[in-house]
């Protein structure tokens, strides 16, 4: 027992503080199965990429409530088989780890989104989103920014690394991906928040049915 006029030296614990992302995992793509399941309950940055007038929230009703019997392509295959091995220079380069975690927004949980890297960085979380292409980007297509800014959302990350690496017969063009930091943009999130909203009610209508 101590004195009144002794120290407690014992070491004082230390408490992990956990990034409020990793409190809202939903599903890993490596359980693909689970994966899909948990993708179709709620909207996606794929799904939100479509979403740029009333009418397109009307097409993503449709398509989202009656399937898709899409399964890809060889774009698509390439895609996939290039995404570790450009995922390996976003982390070499820019220290943003792989992720392949569907995580939901903080205020709805049937906001969703799985980015391809996830990292701290000097201003906060920064988010990684990958791309191959065939054509050379002029500028960066419309519907993969709101798949960027969707994320940002959805994690709370406030800028993200878009990589893209061209090819020309599923081979790389050049040696390195290209590369541009997106910025979060609150007003175009909430343009999307929006239309997604509006997607949800569409698809709650639809299902009552």
């Amino acid at each position: 027992m101590l004195s009144l006029f002794e120290e407690d030296e014992s070491p004082v614990p230390v408490v992990a503080a956990t990034a409020p992302h990793l409190l809202r995992i939903v599903a890993d793509s490596t359980d693909r199965v689970a994966w899909l399941r948990a993708r179709a309950q709620g909207i996606t940055a794929t799904d939100v990429a479509k979403l740029a007038t009333p009418k397109s929230v009307q097409n993503a009703a449709f398509d989202k409530f009656n399937g898709s019997s899409f399964s890809g392509n060889t774009f698509t295959d390439h895609g996939r088989a290039r995404e570790p091995e450009i995922a390996a220079w976003v982390l070499g380069n820019y220290g943003i780890e792989p992720s392949t975690t569907l995580f939901h927004a903080a205020e709805h949980r049937r906001h969703l989104a799985t980015p391809d890297g996830v990292g701290a960085g000097a201003a906060g979380l920064e988010l990684a989103e990958i791309k191959t292409t065939s054509k050379p980007w002029r500028s960066i297509p419309r519907s993969y920014l709101r798949q960027v800014w969707w994320q940002q959302y959805v994690l709370g990350a406030e800028r993200t690394l878009l990589v893209w690496e061209q090819h020309r017969d599923f081979v790389p063009v050049n040696p390195e991906p290209e590369c541009r930091w997106i910025e979060r943009d609150d007003d175009q999130i909430a343009i999307l928040v929006g239309y997604a909203n509006d997607l949800i009610a569409r698809l709650n209508t639809m299902s009552a049915r």
